[in-house]
């Protein structure tokens, strides 16, 4: 499929396409004119590419985790290495910490909300 069918498909622009082929995390196959040519795996990977950095991770952190997991071309995948291992263990616990003060914060919008609701049109109204 070409770029901007792939882009259609997964909701990225082109030039995220192009960066992403550029730091090494999606690759294409070229027509003899030159244009970007991507298998159907490309959809999956570029849907991973994004949760990945979602969730907090840069591209050099995605290009290291990617060949780990599998598209679904079925490539082989690689053995994470336990430097890898443990990088990623720190961000799955730095996402666990930004979960747990999103949830803190959200409880204090809850009480503060719960609080206000029966005299918002009170003379103390903020």
């Amino acid at each position: 499929m070409r770029i901007g069918e792939l882009a259609r498909r997964t909701g990225v622009s082109e030039r995220s396409l192009r960066y992403y082929e550029a730091q090494g995390l999606l690759r294409a196959q070229r027509t003899p004119g030159g244009h970007r040519d991507y298998g159907e795996w490309a959809v999956d990977r570029v849907v991973r590419i994004q949760t990945l950095y979602a969730a907090g991770l840069n591209s050099e952190k995605i290009a290291q985790l990617l060949p780990c997991m599998r598209d679904e071309d079925g490539r082989p995948n690689e053995v994470a290495t336990p430097k890898l291992v443990g990088e990623l263990t720190a961000e799955r616990d730095r996402i666990n910490r930004m979960i747990t003060d999103l949830i803190r914060s959200r409880d204090v919008l809850d009480e503060v909300i719960d609080t206000a609701s029966p005299v918002m049109s009170g003379p103390h109204a903020c």
